[in-house]
């Protein structure tokens, strides 16, 4: 054997002793393994604990309202299914106009919502009459019970019979949730406009952009990012009071419950649109709470501003 392959050789072994050793090194040690077996048994055990709790308590829950003595007579009120068979259908098809209602208001709402924040954190006393102007629309609809605001738009505006103005209880009744929200909305952005620190402004425009560009390009997409939570929380309580509208004649899932209801004296259709509006909102609350999260976690590893 010659000594260039004595030495590739023992080349060859180190190089093999190298990854062996890189291996080992990879290896867990027998007390981390022990540490991951104690972890996932104690999740196992906490999940048939939590598991357990709950059908104790959903089984203490059931019988006493089982033996409650009046459930005969509501179980026939509130749960037939015969009633409900009959007013899923017409429900479901009301619930297609709460659905427009909150793709259409919704966009209203955090188009106004934006200018009137906008409006209340312009700068310069020439502006103060509109900074007024926001201000006194935000604090009067903020204030106003939406049901009252419903009543007021919905049946007042046709009674003054204006030329040309509609009188269509889903126009009226969507408007009137738009002028509420937007008050609300605006606040939550005012909020994230001026969370933005003054510093980034200033840096915006010592790179030469203009108030108004710095406001589109700097400030309104950190305000828009920190807010996205409490505006989704808005969108869902609007997808709820979609349901007020009916009170001015729209067939909405609340109204088409109500007209079943006065013909049969029995509430099923109610708990029907109930449920319908709950499934509906679900989705939309797991997903605030998902972006929540997401937005917590980018911010503890510095990924928001």
């Amino acid at each position: 054997m010659t000594v260039a392959q004595t030495d590739s050789g023992r080349e060859g072994a180190d190089g093999e002793g190298g990854m062996a050793g890189a291996d080992d090194a990879y290896t867990p040690s027998q007390r981390r393994i022990e540490r991951e077996r104690h972890k996932r048994a104690r999740a196992r055990r906490a999940t048939a604990i939590a598991a357990l709790s709950t059908l104790v308590t959903a089984a203490v829950l059931y019988l006493v309202v089982v033996d409650a003595p009046g459930w005969p007579r509501t179980k026939e009120t509130f749960f037939s299914a015969q009633y409900a068979r009959e007013a899923f259908p017409k429900v479901l098809d009301g619930l297609w106009l709460n659905i427009r209602l909150l793709f259409v208001c919704g966009a209203a709402v955090l188009v106004l919502g934006m200018l009137i924040a906008i409006a209340r954190t312009l700068r310069g006393p020439v502006f103060f009459p509109l900074r007024v102007l926001a201000a006194a629309y935000t604090d009067f609809f903020r204030g106003l019970p939406l049901i009252i605001n419903l009543m007021i738009v919905v049946l007042g505006v046709p009674a003054l019979r204006l030329q040309g103005v509609t009188v269509d209880p889903v126009l009226l009744g969507g408007t009137a949730l738009t002028l509420t929200y937007a008050a609300y909305v605006a606040e939550v952005f005012r909020a994230g406009i001026e969370s933005v620190h003054p510093s980034q402004r200033a840096a915006a425009r010592s790179l030469g952009l203009t108030n108004r560009q710095a406001l589109r390009y700097v400030v309104l997409p950190q305000a828009v990012r920190r807010q996205v939570p409490p505006l989704l929380n808005d969108l869902v309580s609007l997808q709820k009071d979609t349901g007020l509208v009916s009170i001015g004649g729209a067939i909405d899932a609340v109204r088409a419950a109500d007209i079943i209801v006065g013909r049969s004296l029995n509430y099923t259709p109610y708990i029907v649109a109930g449920l319908l509006f709950v499934a509906l909102t679900i989705p939309m609350t797991r997903f605030t709470d998902w972006v929540t999260a997401r937005m917590d976690r980018q911010r503890a590893q510095g990924g928001i501003l």
